[in-house]
């Protein structure tokens, strides 16, 4: 754009806004007006965090994607400058690897990469498919209308995940219920903490269940890590809290977000719905990853050493966001950003992050949406919303983006 500025944006200590920032009521898909608008302004600003803290906010796509494949970027929270997500973060269990940095980041993550793997990934599709169209049949025998949500879009993720890592599926409102206040903004930091124990005291027994009777499971290859001396118990716990969180919470918000945005995009929704060709299931789950954004808080990360980006110099100990919603919608990648085109090629999205930190689960998500989206609309083509859109609850409440419930009928 010719009018952008070449360096920060000039505040007075007065202007500096709060992040998050608040979505239009109106345009629930799109990312906060205020993050447009710093976007279209200069590369670099600095937002105000809940605790006072000033980091610097990155919305543009090439900016974000070079200081995330950037080493002086530290994904470790006790890293001085990293920003808080919310009060009382960091002061009980770990999130896993993914609050690390090389090497032991690394070291741990391949630990649980093989079952992940594409080809892994693609020999659980058949699964997937029998999952989804069981509970499509559900759907058609059952009453009218129903919440898609917790007919539907949960369900499928937690069965997948219960089944790869060898939790009892019948467990599955526990760990929901537990999930739900662990990303609730309003929830204190004592019930988060308290809810992520309950959690992990729960993966700790199933995890000890293993180590004396190993199953066929990722928590058994969990525990033999264990065994082997390479991790301890309480690491096995994190790992696997890790992944029964990451393996059904996004992806059970993103089939839900994404089947509204089609519902509101009929045109889009009918080329989905009508073709028989998977490529372009494969370019609509992308263009859905780009349009659509459940990590609403961005990314967040703590500077090392300095670093030279966009006309200026970040310090040691600064505190940097990349607001990665805003990022999926930089017009210098994606033209007519605001548009969902299902034939775009929209590969090139952060979705999934970027660098040694992208999301280790992503193969699986991309199936799962793709085997969700190429199913449940061909099957129930004139699926609709029960109500109106403008009586939907979107989880503006939540660390997760997503809608509190979906009630469909056809």
């Amino acid at each position: 754009m010719a009018d952008m500025l070449t360096g920060p944006v000039p505040q007075a200590p007065d202007a500096v806004p709060e992040f998050p920032m608040p979505r239009a009521a109106r345009c629930p898909f799109d990312p906060p007006p205020a993050l447009k608008e710093l976007q279209e302004r200069a590369p670099l600003s600095k937002v105000r965090l809940w605790d006072g803290s000033e980091p610097w906010l990155v919305t543009r796509h090439a900016d974000q994607r070079a200081l995330l494949g950037d080493p002086r970027i530290s994904a470790d929270t006790d890293t001085p400058g990293y920003p808080p997500k919310a009060e009382g973060e960091g002061t009980d269990t770990k999130f896993g690897f993914i609050m690390l940095d090389d090497p032991e980041h690394a070291r741990l993550r391949r630990m649980v990469t093989a079952p992940f793997a594409i080809k892994k990934v693609e020999a659980l599709r058949p699964t997937v498919q029998k999952i989804v169209d069981g509970l499509v049949d559900d759907l058609l025998a059952g009453p009218k209308p129903v919440d898609l949500v917790e007919a539907f879009a949960l369900p499928i993720p937690s069965l997948v995940i219960c089944e790869l890592l060898g939790v009892p599926y019948d467990d599955h409102a526990f760990f929901q219920d537990n999930t739900r206040t662990m990303v609730h903004r309003d929830a204190t930091p004592e019930q988060r903490a308290a809810a992520s124990r309950e959690i992990a005291v729960y993966l700790g027994g199933l995890i000890g269940k293993r180590l004396a009777d190993p199953q066929d499971d990722l928590l058994s290859s969990i525990a033999g890590r264990v065994r082997a001396g390479e991790i301890d118990h309480q690491q096995a716990t994190e790992m696997a809290l890790l992944l029964l969180f990451a393996g059904h919470e996004t992806t059970a918000n993103m089939i839900a977000l994404g089947t509204l945005a089609l519902l509101r995009n009929p045109d889009q929704l009918a080329l989905l719905r009508d073709t028989d060709d998977p490529g372009l299931v494969v370019s609509a789950v992308e263009e859905l990853l780009r349009y659509l954004n459940i990590t609403h808080l961005g990314r967040r990360r703590a500077v090392t050493e300095d670093i030279e980006i966009a006309g200026q110099v970040l310090k040691a100990g600064d505190g940097v966001i990349m607001a990665n919603e805003i990022a999926n919608r930089d017009p210098e990648v994606f033209p007519d950003p605001d548009r969902l085109d299902l034939t775009r090629d929209a590969r090139r999205h952060v979705a999934f992050s970027f660098g040694v930190h992208q999301c280790l689960g992503q193969p699986l998500a991309r199936m799962e949406l793709q085997v969700v989206y190429g199913t449940l609309y061909r099957r129930i083509p004139d699926l609709r919303l029960a109500g109106a859109f403008e009586d939907v609850r979107f989880k503006h409440d939540a660390f997760i983006y997503g809608v509190h419930s979906l009630p469909v009928t056809w």
